[in-house]
């Protein structure tokens, strides 16, 4: 999902890692390798995700779900939309040639 800031400009795709990052870990004070321990994934794996590198799978948001008391659609969903946006850009061009089926 494209994201705008105050002044109304698009400021990009944010992917679920960014968000795992600013709105979980910093305001926690958890550390990358806190999380990895607590929630038994490698610490590889939880970097990857917060640098925009890996995708939060469905074992991904179900640890993050339990360890964050959230719900893993939520994880999942982030996700779906950053997946969605990138792909509507990759192929924008193709989409705007298809005409709707009018039946």
């Amino acid at each position: 999902m494209l994201y705008k800031n105050i002044d109304n400009e698009k400021i990009g795709n944010i992917h679920p890692g960014e968000i795992l990052h600013n709105e979980f870990l910093l305001p926690l004070n958890i550390t990358v390798y806190r999380l990895a321990k607590e929630t038994n994934m490698s610490q590889t794996r939880v970097s990857e995700i917060i640098k925009g590198e890996r995708a939060v799978t469905c074992n991904t948001a179900l640890k993050l779900a339990k360890y964050f008391n959230t719900s893993p659609e939520f994880w999942i969903g982030l996700q779906n939309d950053y997946d969605m946006e990138e792909e509507s850009q990759k192929i924008k061009d193709e989409l705007e040639r298809i005409k709707p089926c009018l039946v």
